[in-house]
């Protein structure tokens, strides 16, 4: 049975909000190309960056409630 893009794109779009995004990170993550490591390295530092910025007072957090409306929408 050969399984299409169109076939593939439907059934992904009936996932929740969450399980999309996480199939999202894996069809991306399998894609070889130079510089990924770089691109790792980048969004690890902006991690870092987030992480001090919010233990200093810089930036606030929002609480999981008000992400998944904004997600669901």
């Amino acid at each position: 049975m050969t399984i299409s893009k169109n076939n593939v794109l439907s059934e992904a779009l009936k996932l929740s909000p969450i399980d999309r995004a996480l199939l999202i990170e894996e069809v991306l993550s399998s894609f070889e190309f130079n510089g990924k490591n770089n691109i790792d390295q980048i969004w690890s530092k902006e991690a870092e960056d987030r992480i001090d910025a919010y233990e200093n007072g810089k930036i606030k957090t929002i609480s999981y409630q008000d992400v998944f409306k904004k997600i669901n929408k």
